[in-house]
């Protein structure tokens, strides 16, 4: 079975977003830009010994939602063990690809997918290997 391993904040002003989230919860960042290739950073949320996943903060992409348009949400990431088998079994049960397999290099594949709801969800396979 597949589980969350990761979460995604979309954010326009990734500085302000540290420091919101900082004062908050008492998150720690760690610059991931190395494995991705463009701004990223890793959301630590907790000790690694306690419960719980950790996570990102990367510029929005596109605009945000205006108001009263439906959910301004978190991405959220499983891990599974085989990219490949998991992308066939997406299309099989009518998922589509909103962002192709991308090798995070030295440290694993990702990739995001829109259920048949619209909801966007990311795949990570760790692969030290992957390049």
């Amino acid at each position: 079975m597949s589980r969350v391993v990761h979460f995604e904040i979309q954010v326009d002003d990734i500085e302000r977003a540290r420091t919101f989230y900082g004062a908050v919860f008492g998150w720690s960042f760690e610059d991931y830009g190395q494995f991705t290739g463009s701004p990223y950073w890793g959301i630590v949320t907790g000790p690694e010994d306690e419960a719980g996943i950790n996570g990102g903060l990367v510029q929005r992409p596109a605009p945000a939602p205006s108001g009263g348009h439906g959910a301004n949400a978190f991405v959220c990431t499983v891990g599974v063990g085989d990219y490949d088998d998991t992308h066939e079994r997406i299309l099989e049960a009518g998922g589509q690809v909103a962002l192709a397999k991308t090798a995070l290099v030295g440290m694993a594949w990702q990739g995001y997918y829109l259920d048949p709801e619209g909801n966007v969800f990311g795949v990570h396979q760790p692969d030290p290997g992957a390049a």
